[in-house]
């Protein structure tokens, strides 16, 4: 009972188990071997295997839920800054941890993208931008469908950007926020729960904006693949991938936030109804104390009216009564055997 108060009433951010440096390198780390794994595939996968929504789904899973096994307890497995800035919020991590977290996920982004292009085979028939179109997040003519839209005339417009985005990092964020302790720490289906919702978000997102989700994702391959021909330039169409994930992240965290409070107006009642519920036995008790107190003095009164029992201060005032007509008498005595000699010495006289 009063551990859970504990969590529900504690608005500091708990001591971290591991060193800071740790638990940075460890999302340096994640962050690079998710994006390796999310570009490779976005990639290779794409060119020899065709647009696949199922494949870029699975792989997402795999790649994140895989890594949040490995180092998770580390770090917390975020590899996003959106799951970074609403851990933030929501009192798990410190400022401090957050601002280097987004740091080390942005250089781990950009390191694995610039690993991936910088390993692409190219040439005059399979430029640069065969191989990025599929990977890089955007939207209307940078969509990873654009090619194949263009036939019928239609796109993917901003709108459609936003929406999808949004709500695909709320889930996502949810997931994250709920699989973490206090403390920061993941819980033992973290990285489970975190490989389904990526993996569902994937599915949604990938035909219309290439699955963002992550702005460090996003970022990263944007960087590398800005000047290599593409039919639109990455970082003119980042800034969704920025705003959508943040602004789920703070919505999650109101949510989160708001349920808080809510628990602890309950805890408070509950609180509040026990102490009364408490109040109300201990006033129980005392009336039922007062109430035997004035039985047995009615009965006192009873017993001593039949003559059964004489009260004690009774007792005392009739034991002292007749000590004093003892001694009355005895003191009128003596005074007139003190008198007779006098009396007789007067009759002598007159005589």
């Amino acid at each position: 009972m009063s551990e859970n108060l504990n969590q529900v009433y504690s608005t500091s951010t708990p001591a971290p188990k591991t060193h800071i440096g740790v638990r940075v390198g460890a999302e340096l780390v994640g962050t690079y071997f998710v994006c390796v794994i999310l570009f490779i595939v976005g990639t290779l996968g794409q060119v020899l295997y065709g647009a696949n929504t199922l494949l870029i789904a699975v792989a997402t899973a795999a790649a994140y839920g895989i890594v949040s096994a490995i180092l998770g307890k580390l770090s917390g497995a975020h590899y996003n800054p959106a799951v970074t800035v609403a851990a933030l919020f929501t009192a798990k991590i410190t400022w401090l941890d957050a601002l280097l977290y987004v740091i080390a996920q942005l250089i781990g982004a950009i390191a694995a993208a610039a690993t991936v292009v910088g390993i692409l085979p190219s040439s005059t028939s399979i430029p640069d931008k065969t191989w990025l179109t599929y990977v890089v997040n955007g939207f209307d003519k940078g969509s990873a469908s654009n090619s194949i839209l263009a036939q019928t005339e239609i796109s993917f417009n901003i709108t459609m950007a936003i929406v999808v985005e949004l709500i695909a990092s709320i889930v996502v964020i949810a997931a994250a926020i709920r699989t973490l302790r206090v403390d920061g720490e993941p819980k033992p289906n973290h990285s489970l729960v975190m490989g389904i919702a990526y993996g569902i978000g994937a599915a949604v997102t990938f035909p219309i904006t290439g699955a963002g989700m992550n702005p460090a994702r996003s970022t990263g391959i944007a960087l590398i693949a800005q000047n290599k021909g593409l039919t639109q330039y990455p970082l003119q169409q980042l800034w969704i991938f920025w705003v959508c994930p943040l602004l789920a992240a703070a919505i999650v965290s109101l949510v989160v936030i708001l349920l808080n409070m809510l628990k602890i107006a309950q805890t408070n009642k509950a609180i509040s109804e026990e102490t009364t519920a408490d109040e109300a036995v201990a006033l129980d008790d005392t009336d039922d104390t007062d109430d035997a107190d004035d039985y047995a003095d009615a009965e006192a009164a009873q017993d001593y009216a039949e003559g059964d029992e004489v009260p004690a201060e009774d007792t005392d005032e009739e034991t002292s009564a007749p000590e004093e007509s003892e001694q009355k008498p005895d003191t009128e005595e003596s005074g007139e055997e003190t008198n007779s000699p006098e009396d007789a010495d007067e009759g002598v006289k007159s005589n």
